[in-house]
């Protein structure tokens, strides 16, 4: 657990305050979804033994949206043409209340958990004898695991301004969470906003910086705050001053956003994550910010700790992390489910969200590749060629690592798994950077793979890297970093190339084809295509164009085949001739990556108008033939100058776990260095070691060469001395 958080573990009660934005949509209806996760997550703290106090917005919003639609269901088509009169905010306020809290009673119901409502002004604090009722009553509901729900009753509230005087009255519901946080004795205060926390400015520009933990001597000044909450009448500006009230007068104080499913509780876990405030704040130690330099150099360090173990150290690292991996699947499925509900919740296509799950199965399927990595023959130090340059000088050529590697991947964390056992049985050290949309699982994966490395190697052999704003500082390392592996669209890939003079390693797109020849046994030819197509229509090894032979748009096979693709659900679109035969909608580009279940089918004359299509409009990844020809298919394998080309297989074999390589850090479809998935070996480089007996050039006078091979016997490699 992080230091500054330690004060989770001495939480008994908590308020928590929820914020208009939050329990409602921007088109101001109620979120059904965060409401409900809401209630499952105090529901849970209530089993737990917390006492919990919730402070809630909202009736405003629900009143005037209720007053909207009474208008329109009263209204005469004249009345509609007229202005849309604005409705008075006390009046939104009591229609909206009973409504509020009927929905809040009807969740925690079915959740069995009782509630009560509590409905207050600010006029109210100003009654001591009120004070201890109110606190007396508090206690009395929690100490039967009742949960009060608090909501000023801006019906009749005359409070309009913030902050007046310092009696700690409040002017709005923010305001009351500090006021109650410091009345009731809470240990905690959470005020749950529509951002992850206080940012160093607008939390849409990308150069803001999320605020870990607020300390008021250096913030107070520094900050300026935006406008105010978009329904609801605070915004970060009340959540900060009701934040510094609490803290100063001795609660502990998060602000974190109420999307997501589980923050309360990954508060209370000790997790960082949000602002915290505490009064004791200026006194911690701040940690220092790592920068993108020195986290490549630590990993270049690192990797230099990790070649001079014994090969069977560094084995044994990879079945530390297969271990790890399966002992702690439960926790890893529930951060993974969690990254998934807060991708749906936030609009996520279908492809990027398969991309994203770790299916059941998976995880057993990660700890056996790394275990078959483990299993390899040693791969660094591997002598691969032996040279007599003279008399008493041998020159040897040894494989060695590359160094330090930058593996940029969006959507899937099963790549974390693998790019970091590769990097580790390659000897190299990483920096990984995944996608916003799998943190938590690109978090806890990490978490567990550096907690296997020995502090001989030490744990920054792995970075993480957590914002996208290190990004540009890492592509400039040239003189650092060896190799950039892009991981994702071709956007992300392109970009990248453009932004870096450090060699990039990967490919733009994956646009395969299978071609069908007249040939071919359309019963082999419906499994591959099917495969390739439906295996995981999201893998950029899966089959994007389908070109048939001429010949076969007569066959009943071809048709059986189109039905079938159609019976799997794949949306089919032409190219010119296909669209035209089989009245399907014409596809607006030849070179598209659907990623789904979607491909383009197109009618070509023979095997070398397919290898013309396929080099015209592919992107030289995986190519296929089906055919019982032999020498169409041989012509087939040697003209398409793509990185994979398959006879009579389907496109999906394209793995690096398929192949034998135990795991790939990806696909390449660059003619330089590795090419196709791309497993250990391609994650390394060669040296030369020269051993002699004193000799010098001068001139070549002295030297008399004979640059003789010599035999390099199975099992050589370079003695490493081991630390």
């Amino acid at each position: 657990m992080d230091p500054t958080r330690a004060f989770v573990n001495k939480v008994k009660r908590l308020v928590v305050k929820v914020g208009t934005a939050v329990v409602t949509r921007p088109d101001g209806r109620l979120a059904l979804g965060r409401l409900g996760a809401l209630c499952e997550q105090l529901k849970e703290l209530n089993s737990r033994g917390y006492e919990v106090i919730l402070v809630t917005s909202g009736a405003v919003g629900l009143g005037r949206q209720r007053l909207k639609y009474r208008r329109l269901a009263n209204s005469s088509f004249s009345d509609l043409r007229s202005p849309n009169p604005e409705f008075d905010g006390k009046a939104c306020a009591a229609v909206g209340q009973s409504s509020l809290m009927a929905l809040y009673d009807a969740m925690f119901s079915q959740l069995d958990i009782t509630s009560s409502q509590l409905l207050v002004t600010d006029a109210f604090f100003g009654n001591e004898a009120f004070r201890q009722q109110l606190s007396d009553t508090v206690n009395s509901l929690l100490g039967q695991r009742v949960i009060p729900i608090f909501n000023e009753n801006d019906a009749v509230s005359t409070r309009s301004a913030p902050y007046e005087d310092s009696s700690g009255i409040f002017w709005d519901n923010d305001s009351l969470a500090g006021l109650l946080a410091y009345e009731q004795k809470a240990d905690l205060l959470v005020l749950l906003s529509d951002v992850e926390g206080l940012y160093s400015g607008p939390p849409s520009d990308p150069k803001s910086k999320l605020i870990d933990t607020y300390v008021k001597e250096k913030h107070q000044g520094e900050i300026t705050f935006g406008d105010k909450s978009r329904v609801g009448r605070g915004g970060m500006t009340a959540k900060v001053e009701a934040a510094v009230y609490a803290a100063d007068r001795g609660t502990p104080v998060v602000i974190t956003s109420g999307y997501a499913t589980d923050n309360i509780i990954r508060v209370l876990q000790g997790e960082r994550i949000g602002t915290v405030f505490h009064k004791d704040a200026h006194m911690w130690t701040v940690v220092k910010e790592v920068s993108a330099r020195e986290m490549a150099v630590a990993a270049r360090e690192c990797s230099r700790r990790l070649q001079a173990l014994e090969s069977k150290k560094r084995r044994q690292i990879l079945l530390n992390i297969a271990d790890a991996l399966e002992a702690n699947e439960s926790a890893i499925r529930a951060e993974n489910e969690a990254d998934i509900s807060a991708a749906q919740e936030g609009g996520y296509d279908k492809p990027l969200l398969s991309r994203l799950a770790l299916k059941p199965g998976k995880i057993s399927s990660l700890a056996r590749s790394v275990r078959k990595l483990a299993d390899m023959e040693e791969p660094i130090g591997h002598v691969l060629k032996r040279t007599e340059l003279a008399d008493g000088l041998t020159l040897k050529k040894v494989s060695c690592p590359l160094g330090v590697l930058l593996v940029v991947f969006e959507s899937r964390p099963d790549a974390l798994v693998q790019i970091a056992a590769l990097a580790i049985r390659s000897g190299n050290g990483l920096l990984l950077k995944g996608g916003k949309e799998a943190k938590r699982s690109n978090a806890i994966l990490h978490k567990l793979i550096t907690s296997a490395i020995p502090d001989s190697v030490g744990k920054k052999l792995i970075g993480l890297v957590t914002s996208r704003e290190d990004i540009p500082d890492l592509l400039k390392l040239d003189d650092v970093i060896d190799l950039v592996i892009p991981r994702g669209s071709n956007k992300l890939v392109s970009q990248i190339k453009e932004s870096t003079k450090i060699p990039v390693l990967g490919h733009a797109d994956g646009i395969c084809h299978v071609y069908v020849d007249k040939s071919a046994k359309m019963d082999m030819a419906k499994r591959v295509v099917l495969d390739a197509k439906t295996d995981y229509p999201a893998a950029c090894n899966a089959m994007e164009t389908l070109l048939v032979h001429k010949d076969l748009t007569h066959h009943e096979g071809f048709n059986e085949l189109i039905r079938a693709l159609r019976h799997k659900g794949v949306i089919l679109y032409g190219g010119p001739r296909a669209s035209t035969l089989l009245r399907i909608p014409e596809a607006t580009s030849l070179h598209h990556e659907y990623n789904s279940l979607a491909c383009t089918v197109e009618i070509v004359d023979d095997v070398f108008a397919a290898i013309d299509h396929i080099h015209e409009h592919g992107s030289a990844h995986t190519d296929c033939i089906v055919t019982e020809d032999e020498e169409i298919g041989e012509t087939f394998l040697h003209q398409v100058d793509s990185a994979a080309v398959f006879h009579n297989a389907s496109t999906r074999f394209c793995d690096g776990a398929r192949f034998g390589l135990g795991a790939e850090v990806g696909i390449s479809t660059s003619r330089i260095h590795a090419r196709g998935p791309v497993g250990v070996e391609g994650l390394l480089t060669t040296r030369w070691i020269l051993r002699g007996k004193g000799q010098v050039v001068d001139g070549d006078k002295g030297v008399n060469y004979t640059h003789k091979n010599l035999p390099v016997v199975d099992g050589d490699w370079m003695m490493v001395v081991h630390s």
